[in-house]
């Protein structure tokens, strides 16, 4: 009797988890690979989440958020404008953005040193959603290690393990140079997805072009 083996594929997510879109993002490609389960049951896509930096000169403790973002679009008819149409994208995925809730803007260097750190120890799928939904549902600090702590714990981690990681500068530099990488592929913006570090697909495009890209590497 023999077993057929499995067809594996690498998809890269290169997002910052301070980026709306990014969020949009994750819920396209889950609609992406349910529908490539169908269409392939032999498929196995192993998703590996990349940092990106949107605001690197972010202070480590954060600043308010809504002042920086109405000096960056010029103003509050401009960022209520974007937060409309970053809304309505949203909610034909099931998201409620709540962006009124959200008083700091975050330094993300602690939450993707913790996604990194999730990912040594399966998927960190459920990890990076919690995050998304901390930042722009429930306006949690996701700058601050302490609430980080939080999500990891209530996603199955070890909350004191994952504090002592966060205290100290483990993978810090390792981080950044995941980042400095992703640019030197080129992203620009996020979300990026990149298929078996060949095909590039940017934006929170539909599951359909992320269908298309990933057979596109099968062929």
């Amino acid at each position: 009797m023999t077993t057929d083996t499995p067809t594996r594929l690498l998809l890269e997510i290169v997002s910052d988890v301070v980026c709306p879109w990014c969020f949009i993002g994750l819920r396209r490609l889950d609609r992406a690979l349910e529908t490539l389960r169908d269409r392939h049951p032999g498929l196995v896509v192993e998703t590996r989440w990349r940092p990106f930096f949107l605001n690197p000169d972010t202070p480590p403790e954060g600043e308010p958020y809504r002042p920086f973002l109405d000096q960056k679009f010029g103003g509050s008819t401009a960022v209520e404008a974007l937060f409309q149409r970053v809304r309505e994208a949203g909610a034909a995925w099931g998201i409620d953005y709540r962006f009124e809730a959200i008083q700091l803007r975050a330094n993300t260097l602690a939450a993707h040193r913790l996604i990194h750190w999730a990912q040594q120890r399966g998927d960190a799928r459920a990890l990076v959603e919690r995050i998304f939904v901390g930042q722009f549902q429930r306006g949690e600090h996701v700058g601050d290690p302490a609430i980080l702590a939080d999500i990891a714990a209530a996603c199955g981690h070890d909350r004191a393990a994952v504090a002592a990681y966060l205290a100290s500068d483990t993978d810090a530099e390792h981080v950044r140079k995941l980042e400095r990488e992703a640019r030197d592929w080129g992203v620009r913006a996020v979300p990026t997805f990149v298929v078996d570090r060949r095909i590039v697909v940017p934006g929170a495009e539909d599951p359909a072009m992320l269908v298309t890209a990933i057979e596109q590497a099968l062929a």
